[in-house]
């Protein structure tokens, strides 16, 4: 497997989650990983300074040369990745991220699939955010339904979108903007609420989506993973945290149902920041993420045996 450190904040404004791959890498997740039998290689961080001739915001984008000089980075790393034959495990920084790890994918694997876990939808075109952040917006950049909503923006002409709105599906929204309301029932796009997580059980929302998404079980996967799609008792060191989210529990089904595929392609797991909250909050967020990468990567509930030891079977 292969990591790629998407160590960026400037899809939003609170200074830290530029930090979160460091933070988590800091934990041991490459020594688990590879307690766990993987081989893994590390590509580092990927971070792309503010540009000398960047403008403030062009058509309701923040910082777009800056952002599209990230993006594209990341894509190239994480086709990279894909093409190798490795499953890629970005750790961001922002979910903006996803842009870039998204297109990078499909240009590995055109017929890819996405099950986005957020409690937010984060498909605002430009036009219809308040803010101008880029974490809000990534798959109004990304869906093919949506290029025409898409003003020019300076330092993206190389992204074309790369993913149908049919072969996309969220788990655990909960927060969402009425454009977004519009777009997602314009589009059909699969939605499986917390709500519906509560009533028909996690099981059942994963197994409806990737029935809608995938129905034949041959594309590739992607999972983009916002911590914030977990409840805040689990994750409080995030930049937007809302309540009433998934539990660990939850969590760890998604990751173990994809990787029970034999399709996940890519992970992206996403806005942990280390600079908010107590520093209890800051560890609980930290081992959130890191317990949901691992369960994903193989971790049961079972302690793995030392070496040399054997026990007798019954005959």
């Amino acid at each position: 497997m292969t990591i790629v450190g998407a160590a960026w904040g400037y899809g939003q404004k609170k200074e830290g989650v530029e930090d979160g791959p460091d933070y988590i890498r800091e934990a041991g997740l490459v020594k688990s990983l590879i307690g766990l039998g993987h081989e893994v290689i590390d590509y580092g961080n990927i971070k792309t300074e503010m540009l000398e001739d960047e403008n403030v915001r062009v058509n309701n984008v923040r910082l777009p040369k800056t952002c599209g000089e990230e993006f594209r980075k990341i894509s190239e790393s994480v086709c990279k990745a894909v093409k190798s034959g490795s499953t890629c495990l970005t750790l961001g920084g922002d979910h903006s991220v996803a842009i870039g790890t998204i297109h990078g994918h499909a240009q590995a694997n055109p017929d890819l699939c996405v099950i986005w876990v957020d409690a937010h939808a984060d498909i605002n075109p430009p036009q219809a955010s308040d803010s101008g952040n880029m974490h809000g917006m990534p798959l109004a950049f990304i869906v093919k339904e949506l290029e025409k909503q898409i003003p020019h923006v300076p330092g993206f002409e190389w992204l074309k979108p790369c993913l149908s709105a049919k072969h996309l599906a969220y788990i655990g929204l909960r927060d969402v903007d009425t454009a977004e309301k519009h777009i997602i029932q314009s589009l059909g796009i699969p939605t499986f609420t917390r709500f519906d997580v509560e009533q028909n059980g996690i099981k059942k929302c994963m197994d409806d989506a990737l029935k809608m998404i995938n129905p034949n079980g041959d594309k590739p996967i992607h999972l983009s993973f916002d911590i914030d799609g977990c409840d805040p008792i689990y994750a409080p060191s995030t930049g937007t945290p809302v309540p009433g989210g998934l539990t660990l529990g939850d969590a760890f089904h998604i990751v173990e149902k994809l990787s029970a595929t034999g399709k996940l392609a890519a992970f992206d797991l996403v806005e942990v920041n280390p600079k908010l909250g107590s520093a209890s909050d800051q560890e609980t967020t930290r081992r959130s993420a890191i317990e949901i990468i691992l369960a994903c990567f193989g971790k049961r509930g079972v302690t793995q045996l030392p070496d040399g030891y054997s026990l007798p079977l019954p005959a």
